[in-house]
């Protein structure tokens, strides 16, 4: 077919045509790998050769003449532009000018000189592409395309354009980072393979990351994602966590290392720091969950990372099965999306099924870990009163061991303030020491926030002038409105411990007892990372928040109790609730894994070798233990109809997803319509309005229809009760100077609740009206104050 060309651009055409050879196969204009564009690496176009190197010198494919050709026109154009620039002080005008003949004269052209499937249209049923990530392999039998007869859309050919300038101006982005900094990054695993993942990362749509808790892939690869370039227009990487204290902690760690500040952010449910200048947000796979109901492309992500995806919490998985649709459509749209999931176990059958990555399975990249040898003990029987074993075990520790931070793994956090509280009787640290420097500490960081902000430091802070025993039940027992789910008898059983008080080794050193728990103020939280007193032993007592999501340091001696507490929900009854169960072989792996990072380890295990053969392997994934109403009505907000398609790595129970959407038609949130003689429950007007609520479906519904009766105020009191786990101060919380006081305390706390309670038939509304009268009282008291 003959096109008609602009006079105008019909020389600047005649003195570059090059005639193509007669006995040119079809493989010359087709590129064998074209990592330069997909992988975003800045290439200088002049120095193109027929076999190219990038600058990280991994080496890529060759390149048709055509491609080369290309490349030199529109270089030639953009120096001649330039030039023109330089002389009449035109500005950027007569280079835009340029680009927009030059998109003109490739539109005209019957063949494209090269193009990749994110560029061009394929009609032709000659055509057979098998996967996005093979069109970067270097093998040509990957691609059977009748060249001759291939159609190419104009809007495509100038996509083509902007995504080969867009490649052209990609280049490293320095970070200036200190000294300290660059040593520690240095010493990490996963610093000497930046080579390798970077390249397949570059290379390919989804890829898989394995490596054990401390080798650093949480935090350095997002900085390796950001020097390579990866947020140059304004785009975002973006890191899920399934735990609030790790996406705070993680998004400090990496804003301090490469001193960025407002560049690395966290957003979590209620909470953030998200601003216009943020590149690196690290966030809780719920937050992006509610983000993609809004943008479901994820425009404003140039990377996803699915961090710790080896714990299968819920939305992790159902991120995955998204993302897994939504890259390969973002890469044919010409703005590619990277996925990257990250594991610390080496269970990847579920990440690497056909059910997510139907045309080809992501590469697996594993980092070794550097480890001291780890020594495990069992116990020859295994306790009842684990928590007692666990007290004694860290008393011979700390009295006849060497020196080395011991790690205690609880349950929740009901027991971790037990055994703290335990501790702390038995071994005192030197409180005047720690005042002082603490005391110091604080002031000299009063007065650098006073020169900043030109304010009186507020009254919070004078909580310096304290008392050193004032500031240790501060810092200990602050938390002491805890709840555990637990009731105050079982507090009972923990609130004395006979071996407390007998006579310890008068030479053990003071030990400094820190708890970690999900619940904990991030400020709390960073203490695990501060120095310790000098001549002391620090004791981090924890849930299962320090089993992958944080890296102690300097961990030499771990205490593990085998328990952890799992959600497990009643399909009868419809009520969850957490019951304390024994771990997994690979949760006590994990947990063994966190000695021996920086010295030989030693790990107790407070149970047998026979109960530990009994463990299952893996944990349930959190999808099939968990009511899904919830998930049901996101996905449906989503306009994914059929659930049960949808690829999740691991199908939840078919009977489970259908009592799921009876449950919302029962509540309005679906409405059953027939299409082609087939029902299907799509979601409703209300149904819509209660999946952009954080909430259960059945809370959002009090909240909406409170709104139309004007009772909103008094709904969100409820709601607000209803959603937590426990809105009162438990009773055995409540502490005296002894134990008459203790009780006089409980006692008076227990007549104001009963005062709470309406008389007669009100009773059968159960806490409903003590939680509201409760939350209305404390605002009073709050306005009269």
């Amino acid at each position: 077919m003959q096109y008609q060309l602009p006079m105008d651009t019909m020389s600047k055409l005649t003195a570059k045509i090059h005639p193509r050879k007669p006995e040119k196969s079809e493989e010359s204009f087709i590129p064998k790998k074209l990592s330069s564009l997909a992988g975003r690496e800045f290439i200088p176009l002049p120095e193109l050769k027929k076999d190219p190197v990038q600058e990280n010198y991994y080496e890529t494919g060759s390149e048709s003449e055509d491609d080369v050709l290309l490349a030199e026109e529109i270089t030639m154009e953009a120096e001649s532009s330039k030039c023109s620039v330089d002389n009449n002080d035109l500005g950027g005008k007569q280079v835009e000018d340029n680009m927009d003949k030059r998109s003109e004269n490739l539109a005209n052209q019957s063949q494209p000189p090269f193009f990749t499937n994110e560029m061009i249209d394929i009609d032709d049923n000659k055509s057979k592409i098998k996967s996005h990530e093979e069109m970067h392999l270097p093998e040509a039998n990957t691609l059977e395309l009748d060249v001759a007869n291939l159609p190419v859309k104009i809007s495509s050919v100038t996509k083509k354009i902007s995504v080969l300038e867009d490649a052209r101006k990609s280049k490293f982005v320095p970070v200036h980072r200190s000294e300290s900094v660059e040593a520690q990054r240095s010493k990490l695993p996963i610093y000497a393979e930046e080579q390798s993942i970077m390249e397949a990362i570059n290379d390919n749509c989804a890829t898989i990351i394995c490596g054990e808790t401390g080798s650093g892939k949480t935090t350095q690869l997002p900085q390796f994602l950001y020097e390579a370039g990866y947020t140059r227009n304004g785009k975002l990487i973006g890191i899920t966590e399934p735990r609030r204290v790790a996406a705070i902690s993680m998004a400090a760690r990496v804003a301090q290392e490469m001193n960025l500040p407002n560049a690395v952010s966290y957003q979590i449910k209620y909470e953030g720091n998200r601003s216009v200048d943020t590149s690196i947000l690290f966030m809780t796979d719920g937050v992006l969950m509610k983000e993609m109901q809004k943008d479901v492309m994820l425009s404003a992500y140039s990377v996803i990372i699915i961090d710790e995806a080896h714990e299968r919490s819920m939305y992790s998985d159902v991120l995955i099965g998204l993302l897994t649709r939504i890259a390969p459509y973002r890469l044919r749209m010409g703005s590619p999306l990277k996925l990257i999931i990250m594991s610390a176990t080496l269970r990847l059958d579920d990440f690497r099924n056909k059910r997510l990555f139907p045309m080809s399975l992501p590469p697996v990249l594993s980092i070794d870990v550097r480890q001291y040898p780890v020594s495990v003990y069992f116990e020859k029987r295994t306790p009842e009163n684990y928590l007692t074993a666990a007290f004694h075990k860290i008393c011979e520790i700390h009295e006849h061991k060497s020196p080395g931070t011991i790690l205690v793994f609880l349950s929740g956090k009901l027991e971790v303030m037990a055994l703290l509280k335990w501790l702390v009787e038995r071994y005192t640290i030197r409180q005047k020491t720690y005042k002082r420097k603490k005391k110091k500490a604080s002031e000299e960081k009063l007065k650098q926030n006073q020169l900043e902000l030109g304010k009186t430091i507020s009254n919070k802070s004078k909580r310096i002038e304290k008392s050193a025993d004032e500031e240790l039940a501060d810092d200990r027992f602050a938390d002491a409105d805890l709840d555990c789910g637990d009731s105050g008898s079982e507090m009972d059983e923990f609130n004395f411990c006979p071996e407390a008080s007998r006579p310890r080794n008068s030479s053990a050193p003071p030990l400094f007892c820190l708890p970690l728990y999900s619940l904990l103020s991030s400020k709390k939280q960073q203490r695990i990372f501060e120095p310790v007193p000098d001549g002391h032993r620090m004791c981090v007592i924890a849930t299962n928040v320090a089993e992958t999501s944080l890296t102690i340091p300097a961990v030499r001696y771990v205490v593990d109790s085998g328990r952890e507490k799992r959600r497990y929900y009643d399909p009868i009854t419809g009520v969850s609730q957490f019951v304390v169960s024994w771990i997994s072989q690979a949760s006590a792996d994990q947990r063994a894994g966190r000695a021996g990072r920086v010295q030989p380890g030693e790990v107790y295990r407070l149970y047998s070798s026979a109960v530990y053969s009994d463990f299952e392997k893996f944990s349930a994934p959190e999808i099939l233990t968990k009511p899904v109403d919830q998930l049901v009505l996101h996905l449906k907000s989503m306009n994914i109809v059929k659930v049960a398609n949808f690829p999740f790595p691991t199908p939840p129970d078919k009977d489970s997803l259908e009592e799921a959407e009876k449950r919302l038609i029962r509540l309005g949130a679906l409405q059953v319509t027939v299409r082609n003689n087939v029902k299907e429950a799509r979601i409703s007007l209300l149904g819509k309005t209660l999946s952009v609520f954080p909430l259960a479906p059945v809370f959002a519904k009090i909240l909406v229809m409170a709104n139309q009766h004007s009772l909103i105020s008094h709904a969100c009191c409820l709601v607000a009760a209803l959603s937590v786990r426990e809105p009162l101060i438990p009773l055995y919380s409540l502490r005296g100077g002894n134990a008459q006081e203790t009780q006089a305390l409980m006692l008076e706390a227990l007549k104001q609740r009963r005062s709470w309670c309406p008389p007669g038939q009100a009773r059968n509304f159960g806490d409903l009206t003590v939680l509201l009268q409760a939350i209305l009282n404390a605002e009073a008291l709050e306005v009269s104050n």
